[in-house]
């Protein structure tokens, strides 16, 4: 456990859905009486590799979304509203029984999304409030723990909780995410968001569905999530235009996907590229796949120096091939890297921005979270950079997996000056003390079917 003081406690999965409960309460008038709860991920090897039909290793997080609601009194139109303060504006919305369509706000899209992509039953209008402890835009998903929670609060709205494939659910997320918000993901965020266990990191065969649970319970390991605070926006142009260039160089190959292509094919069929960008595209996801095996062959061997590699060739092939990353995330990489006892350290999520992963031994999260912490100036233009750590100690002996999440907020604030071709950097002079979180074991996800009337009783769904 961290040695830093000023120990807080952030609410957990149940104080979440009061929360929740409270404000529907307050908004509708009455109890909610249904509830659905998703996770977010951290994708710990294996980027960009699921819309290639590659292999990736992601893992829950203690982070989740939560769905409270009930069938509307009166009306024939939904209504939804949003607590977190990330989201675009406004943070409430209706809409009605016809056909749905995307629009403003951003956020409501995933929701009327899911809403369209429901296949269990007819959906009556309803009223919901949704709570997050997922931080938007930091690349651990906040988007398939939204589509996920929302799909399994309809699913216990409509009566339809047992008859749920889960690999069907995370379809219909997948099927939402690219009809509503635009954005053409992989299989995986949903995926994991559904099947995840704890203890465990989850290896997907993004081609044939096929899942390998791989254990990751050492409680002398740890796994530490830091948030940039660089919000990326994955719905812009660089996110579909490195699937496209995936595309094209598989059918320059006659390929279905990179999946099937190998290095030595791939560089002596390099000329007939139509240019180097498309090659370094293609060598990326190449050899990201056969990291991703890889990783998971050291990860069950518990072989975490071999892992750790493997992570700082996927950061480098990310930054350097496939261009996703971005200067902050660069910077927390290499200062995660230089501390003895980190294994290793990249980007996780789709980039420009977000989060990094780093594995790293207990007794050296201390001084890895001290490195950054003291160090990182990052590129920020008159902005306040507000942290997150986030760690998580695995213990065999206590099994689900106990976890620990770690908050920096206003770490220091940075003015960038340029003149004639000079930076000058003035770092703030306030630096907090870090907070340290502990969190309750988390299940893949938690439903809360109706029991009595107006009442919750909060059940875990174990694997």
């Amino acid at each position: 456990m961290s040695s830093h003081g000023d120990v807080v406690q952030i609410p957990e999965i149940s104080s979440l859905v009061e929360q929740a409960q409270e404000s529907f309460r307050s908004r509708f008038g009455r109890a909610a009486r249904y509830c659905g709860i998703a996770p977010g991920r951290v994708n710990l090897i294996g980027e960009h590799t699921d819309y290639n039909d590659g292999f990736v290793l992601p893992m829950a997080l203690p982070l989740v979304t939560v769905m409270v609601g009930d069938i509307r009194v009166s009306g024939d139109s939904s209504r939804v509203i949003t607590l977190s303060q990330a989201a675009d504006e406004p943070r409430e919305l209706e809409f009605g029984p016809g056909k749905l369509t995307p629009g403003k706000p951003a956020w409501a899209n995933y929701v009327k999304g899911v809403v369209a992509n429901f296949h269990l039953g007819q959906i009556p209008a309803f009223e919901a409030v949704i709570a997050t402890s997922v931080p938007l835009g930091g690349g651990v998903s906040s988007s398939a723990s939204l589509e996920v929670a929302c799909f399994m609060f309809l699913a216990a709205l409509t009566s339809h909780l047992e008859s749920i494939n889960l690999k069907e659910v995370a379809r219909a997320c997948q099927k939402a995410e690219h009809q509503f918000a635009d954005m053409p993901c992989g299989i995986m965020d949903q995926m994991v968001t559904c099947l995840a266990k704890p203890g465990t990191a989850l290896l997907l065969d993004c081609r044939s569905l096929e899942t390998d649970f791989v254990p990751l319970d050492d409680p002398e390991l740890v796994v530490l999530v830091t948030n940039s605070n660089v919000r990326h926006t994955l719905t812009g142009s660089e996110y579909p235009s490195r699937r496209r260039s995936c595309e094209t160089s598989a059918q320059h190959f006659s390929l279905k996907s990179l999946r099937d292509l190998d290095m030595d094919t791939l560089l002596n069929g390099a000329e007939g590229l139509a240019d180097q960008e498309l090659l370094r595209r293609s060598r990326h996801i190449v050899s990201e796949i056969k990291r991703t095996q890889d990783a998971a062959a050291a990860l069950k061997t518990r072989d975490y120096k071999q892992f750790g590699r493997l992570m700082n060739e996927s950061h480098f092939s990310l930054r350097d091939d496939f261009e996703v990353s971005c200067p902050e995330v660069d910077e927390l990489v290499a200062l995660a890297q230089s501390v003895p006892g980190v294994f290793g350290s990249r980007m996780t999520g789709g980039g420009f921005g977000g989060c990094t992963v780093t594995l790293v031994t207990r007794d050296a999260v201390d001084r890895a979270i001290e490195v950054m912490r003291v160090n990182f100036i990052g590129y920020y233009d008159d902005r306040v950079l507000n942290w997150f750590f986030g760690y998580f100690i695995f213990n065999a002996l206590n099994f689900p997996v106990p976890c620990f999440f770690i908050i920096i907020e206003w770490l220091s604030r940075v003015s960038y000056i340029l003149r004639l071709r000079a930076s000058c950097w003035l770092p703030g002079t306030s630096i907090p003390t870090l907070q340290l979180i502990p969190l309750h074991p988390l299940n893949p996800f938690e439903l809360i079917p109706l029991h009595s009337l107006n009442s919750f009783e909060l059940i875990p769904l174990h694997p």
